[in-house]
């Protein structure tokens, strides 16, 4: 079978799918991406690129489509160029953020599109007017239902889509929603697993471990659509009241989502200067290596995740799955997957107080949760992990195209074992 993957930052969600799939020998794989970095094993990689950047005095509201139109072109040269050279694939899996699979059915028709319904933008009732600071006018109410043009234009041509949650899936219209499937991506729970034997060494070179009070908090970047104001006004209640805690703070100072600061600063320059936190016991220390990421969920005491209504991180379901304590925002995304008291912990977004409290107590109380951290663990075996997605998904691929793809089961994590 011939499959083809479009995700502009390759591998993005499609990284494991691919590698399973062109595991089999039968299985032709190319991953065509902007990313200049190499592909899964054994996958070939296809470039594309578009050819200008959008035009200055484009409307505001059409700067995001006329971006979408040159990705979506740019993808359509770069099959053309595939089908001449006699790559045609029977499978195209997709994510049509940018605008990449817009055009892909009128060049290869007969093939079966999957995309990747990550999330659907709406004026109200998601992220967009969530934060009563940021408040909604009618100019961004306009804008974000321009953004979601490309969007539609992709959900019309796909022939199924693949939604992580019920939460993303519930934001697409509800005319499409039957269209869409909830597989999550998959958590590999052989790595995100608790250990009790686990260190984390911090940037002076002081090693942590299960029996120090660790805070934890993790975001791609530092920013108000991951909670970060709200976490670290937290920050001071939390110091004031356990003298020994140490809060390790990881995340880059870009803006993955929403606006930059005003004023030229970022997110955790502004937020240091407001709260003046401890830098002894407060450690911001980047972007980690996922292996070190997974060490550092392993110490946690208390992991803090905070998002407004908006695509749920990976970094919740690895702490889930590595037994942490978790501090959750009572948000739809947040609310699917924990149950408070029960799998962790659920507290107002924009209420630092309730945040510090919820972790102080987290703290003192910890020799009394470790059911609730078992319970943690078991949200992701058997749903949410890396054995069952993958099953999931290759058997939706199997209802597209007519036939199960035949993998050998070497490649497959043994969530038994890893139990």
């Amino acid at each position: 079978m011939n499959i083809l993957f479009v995700h502009q930052n390759m591998p993005g969600q499609f990284g494991r799918l691919a590698a399973h799939l062109a595991h089999d020998p039968r299985n032709r794989v190319v991953f065509l991406t902007k990313a200049d970095r190499p592909a899964p094993s054994g996958v070939m990689r296809a470039l594309y690129r578009s050819r200008r950047r959008v035009h200055p005095t484009t409307h505001h509201y059409l700067q995001g489509f006329e971006e979408a139109v040159l990705h979506g072109q740019a993808v359509a040269r770069a099959c053309l160029r595939m089908r001449d050279e006699g790559f045609v694939p029977d499978l195209v899996v997709a994510h049509p953020g940018w605008g990449e699979p817009m055009y892909i059915k009128d060049i290869f028709p007969d093939a079966q599109l999957l995309n990747y319904c990550e999330f659907f933008y709406r004026a109200a009732g998601a992220d967009v007017g969530f934060d009563p600071a940021e408040p909604r006018d009618a100019d961004l109410a306009a804008r974000v239902r321009t953004r979601n043009a490309p969007l539609m234009i992709a959900l019309e041509a796909c022939d199924r889509g693949i939604a992580p949650t019920n939460w993303q899936r519930s934001v697409h219209p509800s005319e499409w929603q039957d269209k869409i499937d909830v597989i999550f991506d998959g958590i590999d729970i052989d790595q995100a697993r608790p250990d009790a034997a686990a260190t984390f060494e911090l940037p002076d070179g002081r090693v942590l471990s299960r029996r120090d009070q660790v805070v934890t908090y993790v975001a791609r970047n530092l920013e108000p659509y991951r909670g970060f104001p709200s976490f670290m006004r937290a920050v001071p209640r939390i110091l004031a009241a356990l003298p020994d805690v140490e809060i390790v703070i990881v995340g880059g100072d870009g803006v993955s989502y929403g606006r930059a600061p005003t004023d030229g600063r970022c997110w955790r320059e502004v937020m240091i200067a407001e709260t003046e936190p401890d830098r002894r016991r407060v450690h911001f220390i980047g972007p980690l290596a996922y292996a070190d990421h997974l060490r550092l969920l392993q110490v946690s005491t208390a992991h803090v995740y905070l998002t407004v209504p908006f695509v749920l991180s990976w970094s919740a379901m690895e702490a889930l799955a590595a037994g942490c304590v978790i501090v959750g925002s009572r948000t739809p995304p947040v609310e699917e997957i924990v149950r408070h008291g029960e799998n962790g912990f659920l507290v107002d977004f924009f209420a630092p107080l309730q945040i510090a409290d919820a972790v102080i107590d987290a703290i003192k109380h910890r020799g009394d949760l470790a059911a609730l951290r078992r319970r943690a663990r078991e949200t992701i075996i058997g749903r949410y992990d890396l054995a069952t997605c993958l099953d999931q998904q290759i058997a939706l691929i199997g209802r597209l195209i007519g036939r199960s793809p035949e993998l050998p089961l070497a490649c497959r994590t043994n969530a038994t074992r890893a139990a």
